[in-house]
C-alpha cells in the first residue's frame, strides 16, 4: 500500500471508530456508503480494528468489532473514540491562520469563521493569548502602485461600488479599459487577484493586481449579478479566457503527453501538409506566453509552433541564446537549430 493510501486509510479508521460507536447496529452497506468505500473495504477495515487497541495486547485491550449479522457493532474502543486535543503550537498556528483569513476582503461565510475563532479561543486559552501577539502581514510589500490598487479594490468591495480598470493583457501587449463589479480579493502563490464580474466580457474574470495599471471606483452600484459564481482558485486558477492568446502547436508522438497535463482547448490529428513529424495539432489559450515558451524549449524537437508566428521567433531566439550561453559563445554566433 502506498504512503498516501496508508495515510488515507488511517484517517478513515480514526474517524470510523467514534462514528460506529454512535451508530451501533448500522447495516454494513450504510456504513460503507457513509465513508465512500465498498463493503469489502469496510470489512477489511473492521478486521484491522479487531487487532487494534491500547498497549498490553491482551484480549481486553483490543477493540471488539462484530459484523457477522450484516450489522456493525463496536465496543471496548472508548479511549480511541475520545477526540484528539490540539497541541499549543497547533492551536496557535490555526488561530493565526484564521485571523489572517478574516482580514481578506470579499470573504464568504464570515459568520462561520468568526464562530470558529471564538470557539477555538475559548477551548485553548493559553494558545489564544499567544496567537494574539502574532500577526501576518498580507500587504503587497513595497510596491506603491500595487498597494494603491489593492486599497482601491478593498474600498470598492466594502462599499459595493463598481470599478473602472485599465488592465494590461501581456499576451497581446494590449491595455484594455473595462468596468467590473468586484466579488472578492484572493492571494494565490504570493500574488493578489481581484475576482469580478467583467461587463466587457459578460462573465467572471480574475485580474492580477500587478497588471492593473489604474483602478477607479465609480459612482455606480457594484453588486455582481446573480449568475456571477466564484471559481475554485486553487484548482481552477488558469481557466482559459477568451481574452487570452490562441496558440496552435503541432506535436510529435513523443510530446503527445502535453494534452494530458495542460489545458488544451482542442485536439485533432495533424492535417495533411503539416510538419512531417507531427501526429497532433492542439490549440490552447495563454494569458502569458512565458510558460508556453518554457514548455516548447522543454519539448525541443517534439513540437513546432504553427501560430502565432511571433511566438515561433521568440522560442527560436530563446533557444539560440541558451545554446550560446552553454557553449560560451556570443548570442550572434552562427549556431543553427
Amino acid at each position: 500500500m502506498s504512503g498516501s493510501a496508508s495515510t488515507e486509510r488511517l484517517s478513515r479508521l480514526l474517524a470510523m471508530v467514534p462514528y460506529l460507536l454512535r451508530h451501533q447496529g448500522i447495516p454494513l452497506e450504510e456504513a460503507a456508503e457513509h465513508f465512500g468505500i465498498g463493503t469489502d473495504d469496510l470489512v477489511h477495515d473492521l478486521e484491522l480494528l479487531f487487532v487494534c487497541g491500547t498497549p498490553g495486547h491482551m484480549p481486553d485491550d483490543l477493540i471488539d468489532a462484530r459484523w457477522d449479522s450484516g450489522r456493525v457493532y463496536l465496543s471496548n474502543a472508548d479511549p480511541i473514540a475520545r477526540p484528539a486535543r490540539l497541541a499549543v503550537d497547533e492551536a496557535v498556528a490555526l488561530l493565526v491562520g484564521l485571523r489572517t483569513l478574516a482580514e481578506v476582503p470579499g470573504l464568504h461565510d464570515r459568520d462561520a469563521l468568526d464562530g470558529a475563532m471564538t470557539k477555538l479561543a475559548e477551548a485553548t486559552g493559553e494558545a489564544a493569548a499567544a496567537a494574539g501577539s502574532v500577526r501576518v502581514d498580507v500587504r503587497p510589500g513595497d510596491d506603491e502602485q500595487l498597494a494603491g490598487v489593492l486599497a482601491t479594490c478593498r474600498s470598492a468591495l466594502a462599499a459595493h461600488r463598481r470599478l473602472h480598470l485599465t488592465y494590461l493583457v501581456p499576451s497581446r501587449d494590449e491595455r484594455t479599459e473595462r468596468d467590473v463589479d468586484p466579488m472578492r480579493l484572493v492571494t494565490v502563490d504570493g500574488r493578489w487577484y481581484l475576482e469580478a464580474w467583467c461587463h466587457r466580457a459578460e462573465g467572471v474574470r480574475l485580474f492580477r493586481l500587478d497588471r492593473i495599471e489604474a483602478a477607479q471606483a465609480l459612482d455606480a452600484d457594484g453588486t455582481p449579478p446573480a449568475r456571477a459564481v466564484s471559481r475554485d482558485v486553487q484548482s481552477d486558477l488558469f481557466r482559459p479566457s477568451p481574452d487570452d492568446l490562441l496558440v496552435t502547436l503541432d506535436l510529435a508522438p513523443q510530446a503527445a503527453w502535453v494534452v494530458d497535463y495542460y489545458p488544451v482547448q482542442s485536439t485533432e490529428p495533424a492535417p495533411p501538409g503539416a510538419w512531417e513529424q507531427a501526429s497532433l495539432r492542439v490549440r490552447l489559450r495563454a494569458a502569458d506566453t512565458r510558460w508556453v515558451r518554457r514548455l516548447l524549449l522543454r519539448l525541443g524537437a517534439g513540437a513546432r509552433v504553427v501560430d502565432p508566428p511571433e511566438l515561433a521567433v521568440e522560442v527560436r531566439e530563446a533557444a539560440l541564446a541558451a545554446l550560446a550561453r552553454y557553449r560560451g559563445t556570443a548570442p550572434g554566433a552562427p549556431d543553427t537549430l
